[in-house]
């Protein structure tokens, strides 16, 4: 079980990412414009400064998948948002629809 601290941070950093997408998105389409005007390469230096501002949890990049019942971080399986563990435990209690266990 992850620590509950690690939890909400993970969740805080969701928050942030929907909260701040469409704003670091506009930066970013600024910044990989391919024109060299003058006025051009001042705004791309106001929007580089701007992203920089801008908190670091709220970058897509800092998202780690977690389990959704245990917050285990690693062994994670999106398609069922479990990791492995918690996913075996409910696949052979029978909790997982269409899952079963392979036998030949």
């Amino acid at each position: 079980m992850a620590k509950e601290s690690m939890k909400a941070r993970e969740r805080k950093r969701e928050r942030m990412v929907e909260k701040d997408s469409k704003k670091r998105a506009e930066l970013v389409k600024v910044l990989k414009s391919t024109s060299t005007d003058e006025d051009v390469l001042s705004a791309k230096w106001d929007a580089m400064m701007a992203l920089q501002k801008m908190p670091a949890n709220g970058s897509k990049t800092r998202l780690h998948n977690r389990c959704g019942l245990t917050g285990r971080p690693r062994g994670y399986m999106r398609h069922f948002g479990l990791s492995r563990v918690t996913f075996r435990e409910m696949a052979l209690a029978g909790k997982i629809p269409g899952v079963k266990k392979a036998s030949w």
